[in-house]
Formats: C-alpha cells, structure tokens, sequence
C-alpha cells in the first residue's frame, strides 16, 4: 500500500525486542548458552531484561551468579552472545514471530522517505540476527543503530545513533526529526532525555495506559496500522533541520 506522506528528513529509531519481533524463551537460551561458555556452568539466576541494555543485564547476571565483571568479561560474553543468537536462529523462528504490522511499518516509512535504524539494548550481532530470521532486516540502516554495548544509559544510544545514522546519509538529523518506537518505559525516557519523540507499542509488557504515563507522545496497541503509523511520524516531528518543537 502506498502513501503520499512525506517523511524526508525524519529518522525513525526502532527497538527490537517485543516491538518488531518476538522470540519467547530464546532471549533467555542466548543467555544460558553464553554464561556457559564464558563461565563455565550453567547460570542459576539471570537478570531481567525488558527495556535494558546488554551491559547492563551481562553486569546483573553476573552479579546474580556471584561472579566479578571488568572490562575484558564484556567483550568475551558479548562474542559469546552473538556466537549463541547465530546457534538458536531455527529456535528464534519456531518459538518467536515477527510482531503483526512491523514488516510493512518499516517498508512504509521507507517508501515516505525516512530514514531508519535501531536503538536496542541487544548488541549488533544479536538484533542483526533476530531481524534475519524473520526477514525484518531490509529497509534498516544496521550499521548506524545505537546498541546494547555502546552504553548502559539508552540517551546515550539514542544520541549515538541520530549522530551516526546522519553522518551515514548526509543529513544533519537533530533529536526534534527523531522517533524513538518502543514498547517500554525505558525507550520513552531514553528517547525523552535525549531530546527525542517517543511512540510506545503496547506488544510488550506495558500497556497503552503505562506507555503515555511514561511520557509518550503517543502509545499504539500494536503496529497494525502502517499508514497511520507514517502520518503520526510525520506530524510529531519537525522535518527541517535545525528547527525545534
């Protein structure tokens, strides 16, 4: 389905987990898979994970399990994790399902004209291959997204990404061209302390009602609507460089 709206000079920012994609008891199977590797026996406990960072559920589970973390723990288990997400591809597809609507969301914005890419507590490895099982990927600018290894503070991936996703495309995106489409508190206020508009999904564990109580702009039930999802871009963005709401 087409659209006329015009979303030239609007950057969307998309979470992955449980707004685009759903993977059941696979999130937590990446995670027992990969402390096994680096640690060598199986975690008794592992942190929780809606709306955080990689960093951040790595440092609990740890922490969880009794076990120190520094600098060089991180980047083993983070190679460990994308060793395992690449292991469960079948188990993402059979226990998961793309979310209703994410598919065409993404090629609608596309078509408008905007510009795409994550914000998402997941590493690169992990959210490049949870998108590739369910065929997700095409459409998203994966190299420019801010990940779950950049920072335990998602502003932090928020900015990171609007400043690489524009260096990638030769535009200068400021936060006032910028969705941030999530299904948790978390991608609400990240995407609020770093400036941006939020639109929360309710196909996690939050509600409409709790998504616009965090502060979004606008909470949805689900990404059912394309074209309604490109016109809300639209109208809650500015479009123009430099110009503020």
């Amino acid at each position: 389905m087409q659209t006329m709206t015009s979303l030239t000079h609007r950057l969307v920012l998309w979470d992955v987990d449980r707004t685009l994609l759903s993977i059941g008891p696979v999130s937590q199977e990446i995670y027992s898979l990969a402390f096994e590797q680096v640690v060598g026996f199986p975690p008794r406990a592992i942190a929780p994970m809606a709306g955080r960072t990689e960093r951040a559920i790595i440092t609990k589970t740890l922490a969880l399990n009794d076990q120190p973390h520094d600098e060089n723990v991180f980047g083993v288990f983070y190679d460990a994790l994308g060793d395992a997400a690449l292991q469960l591809k079948d188990r993402m597809v059979s226990q998961g399902q793309a979310l209703p609507g994410s598919a065409e969301a993404i090629a609608l914005i596309g078509e408008a004209g905007g510009t795409q890419s994550l914000v998402t507590g997941n590493i690169r490895p992990i959210a490049l291959a949870k998108l590739q099982a369910f065929g997700l990927e095409d459409g998203l600018m994966l190299d420019t997204g801010g990940y779950g290894d950049h920072s335990s503070d998602r502003s932090e991936l928020v900015e990171f990404a609007i400043a690489r996703t524009g260096a990638g495309v030769g535009l200068p995106f400021t936060p006032s061209d910028t969705v941030i489409i999530g299904d948790t508190p978390h991608d609400v206020e990240g995407a609020h302390r770093a400036g941006a508009t939020a639109i929360g999904v309710a196909t996690g564990a939050s509600t409409r009602s709790e998504l616009l109580a965090a502060g979004a702009e606008h909470a949805l039930e689900d990404l059912g609507d394309g074209p309604g999802l490109v016109e809300l871009v639209r109208d809650l963005t500015s479009g123009s460089p430099g110009k503020s709401r």
